[in-house]
C-alpha cells in the first residue's frame, strides 16, 4: 500500500511538468506559423512595392513622353497656320505675277523681232519654248518666272561679249553660208566663206549692207579673236550711228 501510494504521488507531481512543456511547445509552435505569416506578408509587401516603383517610373517616362507630343502637336498647329497664311498670300502673289511673267514674254519677244538679227534661230526658238512652257500646268510659277529670267539674262550676256558663229546669210532672195562677227549689241557683221565679200546690219535700213573691201582684213581679225585663235587686239571697223531717243 506504501508503494502504490508513492506512485500516485510522483504522476501527480508530474503532471504540471509535462503540461507546461507541452503549452510552450505549443507556444513556439504558434510563434512559428505567426512569423511565417509575417515573413509571406513581408514578401508580398516588398512585391508590391517594387511593382509601385515600377509603374511609378513608367507613369514618369509616359507624362514626359505625353508633354512632349503636346508640344509637338501645338508647334505643328502653329506651322500649320502659318502655311495656310502664306498659302493665302501666295496665290495672290500668283494672280500677281502671271501677268507679268507673260507681259516680260511678248517683251522679249517683241524686243528679239527688232534687235540684230545674229543666232536668229537659236533665240527665236527660246522665245517659243517660253511661251510653250507658260501653257503647261505641271510646271509652277516659280519655275516658268525663273525660266523667263534665265532667257532675259541671256540676251543681256550678249550686249557684254564677243562672238564668232557660222550661219545663213539671207540678202534679198538670196541665201549664203558666212562667217558673223558679233561685238555686243554694237554692231553685227558678216564675211563670206570666200573672204570676198564683207558686210555689216544697217540699224536704220533693217537690212544688210555691203562694206568696202578694206574692211575684210579687220573682219577676219575680229572672227579669228571671236574664236581665241588670236590675242585680243584694235579692231577698225564701221559704228553704227547713235540713233535719237524718242519718247
Amino acid at each position: 500500500m506504501l508503494i502504490l501510494t508513492l506512485s500516485a504521488t510522483a504522476v501527480a507531481v508530474d503532471d504540471p511538468l509535462e503540461a507546461s512543456i507541452k503549452a510552450r511547445i505549443s507556444s513556439n509552435q504558434q510563434e512559428a506559423k505567426t512569423q511565417g505569416r509575417i515573413e509571406n506578408l513581408s514578401d508580398k509587401t516588398r512585391v508590391m512595392l517594387e511593382e509601385y516603383q515600377q509603374l511609378s517610373r513608367e507613369l514618369e517616362v509616359l507624362t514626359t513622353y505625353n508633354d512632349q507630343l503636346q508640344r509637338l502637336v501645338n508647334h505643328q498647329e502653329e506651322e500649320k497656320g502659318s502655311i495656310q497664311e502664306q498659302m493665302a498670300g501666295l496665290e495672290a502673289t500668283q494672280r500677281e505675277i502671271v501677268p507679268l511673267i507673260l507681259q516680260m514674254t511678248a517683251s522679249l519677244q517683241e524686243f528679239v523681232a527688232v534687235d540684230h538679227p545674229f543666232l536668229p534661230e537659236e533665240r527665236a526658238q527660246r522665245v517659243v519654248q517660253l511661251q510653250e512652257l507658260m501653257d503647261r500646268a505641271d510646271i509652277s510659277i516659280g519655275e516658268k518666272y525663273r525660266r523667263v529670267l534665265e532667257a532675259y539674262q541671256i540676251e543681256m550676256e550678249y550686249g557684254r561679249t564677243i562672238e564668232a558663229y557660222r550661219g545663213q546669210l539671207k540678202r534679198g532672195g538670196d541665201t549664203r553660208t558666212a562667217d558673223f562677227l558679233r561685238i555686243g549689241r554694237i554692231g553685227l557683221y558678216y564675211q563670206t566663206l570666200d573672204r570676198q565679200e564683207t558686210g555689216e546690219w544697217n540699224i536704220a535700213t533693217g537690212s544688210w549692207q555691203t562694206l568696202p573691201d578694206h574692211y575684210n582684213l579687220s573682219i577676219r581679225k575680229g572672227l579669228r579673236i571671236a574664236r581665241k585663235q588670236s590675242a585680243p587686239d584694235l579692231l577698225y571697223l564701221p559704228m553704227p550711228s547713235p540713233q535719237e531717243a524718242r519718247p
